[in-house]
C-alpha cells in the first residue's frame, strides 16, 4: 500500500484506500467536474468531503495541498512515474485524468488543442461570468440599489451562452460526436446558471435551443448522475 503520510492533507481526511486517487471536493460546478470525470473513465478514487461551513478550505491541511484553497483538489498515490501527485484546478485535473486514463481527450495533435481551447473557453469565460450572474442574481448582490454591475453579467452570460450554442449547432458534444473533458467543464455551469443561480429567465435560455439540447443528453449520462451528488453530505 502507499504511504501517503508526508501529504498533511491526509492527517485530516485519513485515506481508507490510499492506493486510490483522493478527491477533495464539493458538489459545486467546479467540483462535480472531477467527480464525473472519474466515474466516466472509471478509476478508483476516494472522495472526501471539504466543508465550506467548518472552512474546512482554509485548514492548514487543504492549504498544503492547494495554497489558493479552492476546491477541487487530488492526491494520485499513483501519478508520474509511480510517485504521488498532488493537483489543483478542475482544468489541469481533467487534462490529467484524460492523460492518464487515455479518454476523454483526443491524442492526435489538432483535436487535443482544440478541445484544450474549449475547456480555457470554460474556465476562462462561463466559469467566472455565470459565477458572478449568480452573485448578483442570487446571493449578496441582489441586494444592490444598482443593478448595472448583475446586467453587465447577464450581457455576458448571454453572449457566452451564443457563442455554445453557435459551436453546438449540427454537433452532439462541444467537439462533434465526441464526448470530451470540454464537456464535462462546461455543462456544470451551464446547469447551475439556470438551476441553483435561477438566472434562466433573466439570460433568457430558452434563445439558446443547442445548448438546452446538448445539457439535457449531459444530464442522461449515469457518470453525470452520479458524479453530480458526490462528495455526498457526512
Amino acid at each position: 500500500m502507499t504511504d501517503l503520510s508526508a501529504f498533511p492533507i491526509t492527517q485530516k481526511w485519513p485515506a481508507q484506500y490510499a492506493d486510490w486517487i483522493q478527491l477533495y471536493s464539493l458538489p459545486t460546478p467546479n467540483g462535480v467536474k472531477v467527480s464525473i470525470m472519474l466515474e466516466e473513465i472509471g478509476l478508483p478514487y476516494e472522495p472526501h468531503r471539504v466543508s465550506f461551513e467548518t472552512h474546512d478550505q482554509m485548514s492548514p491541511e487543504f492549504l498544503s495541498l492547494n495554497p489558493n484553497n479552492k476546491i477541487p483538489a487530488i492526491l494520485d498515490p499513483h501519478g508520474p512515474d509511480d510517485r504521488p501527485l498532488a493537483l489543483f484546478e478542475s482544468g489541469a485535473i481533467l487534462i490529467y485524468l484524460a492523460d492518464k486514463s487515455g479518454q476523454l481527450l483526443a491524442q492526435e495533435s489538432a483535436a487535443r488543442y482544440e478541445t484544450i481551447q474549449w475547456l480555457m473557453f470554460q474556465m476562462g469565460g462561463i466559469g467566472p461570468m455565470f459565477g458572478q450572474l449568480g452573485f448578483f442574481n442570487k446571493f449578496a448582490g441582489k441586494d444592490y440599489e444598482d443593478k448595472r454591475p448583475r446586467d453587465r453579467y447577464v450581457a455576458e452570460s448571454r453572449r457566452l451562452l451564443s457563442v455554445l450554442d453557435s459551436r453546438l449547432q449540427g454537433r452532439d458534444w462541444i467537439m462533434g460526436e465526441r464526448y470530451t473533458i470540454a464537456d464535462i467543464a462546461t455543462f456544470p455551469w451551464v446547469r447551475n446558471l439556470v438551476g441553483f443561480y435561477e438566472a434562466g429567465d433573466l439570460v433568457g435560455f430558452k434563445d439558446f435551443p443547442n445548448v438546452q439540447r446538448v445539457l439535457e443528453r449531459f444530464l442522461a449520462r449515469p457518470a453525470v448522475i452520479r458524479g453530480l451528488e458526490i462528495p455526498k453530505p457526512v
